[in-house]
């Protein structure tokens, strides 16, 4: 056993790890991808772009990890299966748990290891990635401009048409926004044919030469009513004008510095947690204060004091307050109460977003916080899910297994993806978010392994479809009328009948419209004078193997038949009932309705692929050429089918009967 456990283990980690390098190497490539727009063009030493990648890794691993779990089970469980190593397990008596148990054991190790790793360096790549980046971006602003596309170098915001040169120096179709003083906005446009970057390595200052351009700028005053009245405007050409561009902040960059930074991802459980906390206390600080000043705005408490109660207590009828005022006066009151009505619907709104904005902060801890437990369950069921699976489709290798891996992953991968951010804005419970694709698969794992430890196919409809046929069937669809029937059931005037006879009846008993009883009757007769069920057989006398076999799927296309006639009807009925009733009031029962027809719909296309299956091989064992063959005559046959079913059985047990 300790060889057996020995030899999986060690298949199962060279898979593993081979996967697992291949699919890191793709995402880091993809990842250079994505931020290629930050390394591209700022001459970074290769130390810097190697700590890049380093710090861009471990985020890469949570994808990572359950997709290779994932796939390399299906690899290693299905190579098994495929070159019957499995079926030699099993003939010495060792199940797929036994197989499994070592591998098991493993994964929870890294399971385990998949948390420390969530919990401790993936915050502290993240702290790093983000500090890097942010320092990248600072890097020779010269270098950094990129074509037809505005760039930010302190001040101006850039644009050019075309780079030429060694260093890219030379522009063509310069366009420039420039900030001026403390305004906020761009209001100084300057726009040239061509210009030119002069920098010295000495100096500090990175010289903008523009050539053969206009000048264009707002002026703006500082009284705020002038400038909403008028605005004058500057405007220039020139043939040469200089900007100087203060590089020393850009060039003076320190790629070890960190700053302070709280983002959710940076996190370990225990800051996570105080995070939470934090953040729901100043939630609930926010709100209560705001509720305080609104109720304060509406002066609730002191509309008692403009009244005695002991007057209100004589009212005996319902007065309108605005007719105890002058007009004037009521026109007044109502625009206060309009105005304050708006003033406070506009602090109810920015409110409500604030607090949108801190909903989504905090759930977004939530989730951080649960995904790196999350992590380490779902490596446990996606092994649950591919090694049965592998050992279920029985192929091993990097085709299939691949597709079937990247099918699964997704599926996985999107519901946490979307479940995540309908969290943001709680649609759904941020703790439900970080749980639910692994919950989802948490059922197909023990399915899988069911199916695959009592060696039974992924998917068995005949489990659904036999009841289904019972329903819909009756004992006329088993039964085939010759004329050579006998009338009697009577089973007792068999003693009288000669041993010939009883052999025919034993052999042709289907032919002739008997019960199986007649058979088992006829054969006991036969035992007690001499004649056993051996001797039967080897003279041929016991059945007509080729009419039985025909007659089963006779019956079987008469069962199947039948049931996809009723399946076709209701896909049709509760497809347009469904669609009625959602175009009229009902849409929840229309849903309902157009649910149910969808599953109909599946169990038709199972139920005709089986019938057209069976008369098939019915006339393959009658070695009869029929139509069924053609897939055209198949497609066009499935909206009539209920037309062409009475001729087929008709014909089938015409055929039947040829060979009785």
């Amino acid at each position: 056993m300790k060889i057996l456990d020995r030899y999986i283990l060690t298949t199962y980690l060279k898979t593993f790890f081979s996967v697992f390098t291949i699919l890191m190497m793709i995402f880091i490539l993809q990842s250079v991808w994505v931020y290629i727009s930050e390394l591209a063009g700022k001459d970074l030493e290769i130390e810097i772009v190697l700590k890049f990648l380093l710090y861009v890794s471990p985020r890469i691993v949570v994808l990572v990890l359950p997709l290779t779990i994932l796939l390399a089970s299906i690899m290693v469980f299905g190579g098994f299966s495929e070159n019957y190593e499995f079926a030699a397990m099993k003939s010495t008596g060792i199940s797929l748990q036994r197989a499994m148990k070592s591998l098991s054991v493993f994964i929870v190790f890294l399971a385990v290891i998949s948390f420390f790793f969530a919990n401790s360096v993936i915050p502290f790549a993240e702290f790093n990635f983000y500090s890097l980046r942010r320092n990248i971006a600072k890097v020779k602003p010269a270098m950094a401009i990129a074509e037809g596309q505005f760039n930010q170098l302190n001040d101006i915001n850039i644009k050019v048409a075309e780079k030429s040169g060694e260093n890219g120096e030379y522009l063509r179709d310069v366009i420039i926004h420039q900030k001026k003083g403390t305004f906020t906005g761009n209001f100084t446009v300057i726009k040239a044919n061509t210009g030119e970057f002069i920098s010295d390595e000495t100096s500090d200052i990175l010289q903008l030469v523009l050539f053969d351009g206009n000048y264009y700028d707002e002026i703006q005053s500082k009284d705020y009513t002038k400038r909403t009245k008028n605005r004058p405007q500057v405007k220039s050409t020139f043939e040469k004008y200089i900007i100087n561009i203060d590089v020393s902040q850009f060039n003076d960059i320190d790629f070890e510095s960190k700053e302070t930074i709280t983002k959710h991802t940076m996190l370990n459980v225990v800051d996570l947690k105080t995070a939470i906390d934090s953040l729901n206390i100043k939630r609930s600080d926010v709100l209560t204060t705001f509720s305080e000043t609104m109720l304060k705005r509406t002066n609730q408490h002191t509309l008692n004091l403009n009244y005695k109660l002991s007057e209100l207590d004589s009212i005996t009828e319902t007065v309108d307050i605005l007719n105890l005022y002058e007009e004037r006066k009521r026109i007044q009151l109502i625009d206060l109460a309009l105005n304050t009505t708006k003033t406070a619907k506009k602090d109810l709104t920015a409110k409500s977003k604030t607090m949108l904005d801190s909903l989504v902060t905090v759930n977004k801890h939530v989730v951080a916080f649960h995904d790196k437990f999350a992590l380490g369950l779902s490596c446990i069921i996606l092994f649950f899910v591919g090694a049965p699976l592998g050992a279920l489709i029985r192929k091993g290798g990097i085709g299939l297994p691949l597709i079937i891996a990247i099918l699964i992953f997704l599926t996985y991968h999107f519901i946490g993806l979307f479940a995540k951010n309908s969290s943001e804005d709680s649609s759904v419970d941020p703790v439900v978010a970080a749980w639910l694709s692994s919950l989802i698969l948490l059922p197909f794992s023990i399915y899988l392994t069911n199916r695959a430890t009592k060696d039974r196919a992924l998917i068995d409809f005949d489990s659904v479809l036999i009841p289904l046929k019972r329903l819909v069937s009756s004992k006329s669809d088993g039964e085939i009328v010759d004329v050579q029937q006998l009338t009697s059931e009577d089973t007792s005037e068999l003693d009288q009948f000669e041993n010939d006879k009883l052999i025919d009846i034993v052999k042709n008993f289907r032919q002739y419209g008997l019960s199986l009883n007649y058979k088992q009757t006829a054969l006991k007769i036969l035992n007690t004078r001499g004649i056993s069920e051996l001797e039967l057989k080897m003279a041929g006398n016991l059945s007509n193997q080729n009419y039985e076999n025909a007659l089963r799927l006779y019956i079987d296309f008469k069962e199947n038949s039948k049931l996809t006639l009723v399946l076709n009807v209701l896909t049709i009925v509760l497809g347009l009932g469904g669609s009625f009733l959602s175009n009229n009031e009902f849409p929840t029962l229309g849903q309902i309705l157009s649910g149910i027809a969808i599953l109909s719909l599946i169990f038709f296309v199972v139920v005709f692929q089986k019938t057209t299956s069976n008369q098939s091989d019915f006339y393959k064992l009658l070695s009869i050429k029929f139509l069924t063959n053609s897939f055209v005559f198949i497609i066009l046959g499935i909206p009539l089918f209920f037309l062409y079913r009475p001729f087929f059985i008709k014909k089938m047990k015409e055929d039947l009967l040829k060979i009785s």
